[in-house]
């Protein structure tokens, strides 16, 4: 579905939050949506990986990384693995790799920066619970859309609400 985040502000305005303009885009696919996964982690993207290798069906899946720009939490194995598995982006505070091919595989995603580094391979973060970056608070089960105009939080599903 189609959808323009400054259209969804201009309607919802009172819902929503506006997360703060940091991260740029990285995916083949510019525009996405759907219901929030989290996953706070740091430098470590073991839960990355586990996450996206289960059923995305739609969903976005926001990484607090602390905003660490060391190392990649996603690359492009990695990247793919969400597309092939129906996530609808990737949203990352913190860095990633292989930008030249993530650029063409077709899954929305957002993040600080990129990096050649890999992360590390520990195992630890903590899944579906509220984070906070970008002056935002990201809530699992919560929608986020973004376009090229940056990224809108709301409580419910906007794309399908008929009044405000």
């Amino acid at each position: 579905m189609e959808f323009k985040t400054a259209d969804l502000y201009d309607r919802f305005s009172d819902d929503v939050q506006v997360a703060d303009p940091l991260l740029h885009d990285y995916g083949g696919v510019r525009c996405f949506s759907g219901p929030m996964v989290t996953l706070d982690v740091y430098e470590d993207d073991v839960l990355v990986r586990e996450t996206l290798e289960e059923p995305g069906d739609g969903r976005v899946l926001v990484i607090d990384g602390g905003g660490s720009t060391r190392c990649a939490l996603l690359g492009r194995q990695v990247a793919q693995l969400a597309h092939d598995n129906g996530w609808a982006g990737v949203v990352i505070h913190g860095a990633i790799r292989n930008v030249a091919q993530v650029s063409e595989i077709a899954i929305g995603l957002k993040a600080l920066t990129t990096v050649p580094r890999a992360s590390r391979h520990m195992g630890r973060g903590e899944l579906d619970r509220p984070l906070h970056f970008a002056s935002v608070t990201f809530r699992p089960g919560h929608y986020l859309y973004a376009d090229a105009d940056g990224i809108v939080v709301a409580p419910r599903d906007l794309l399908n609400a008929s009044e405000r």
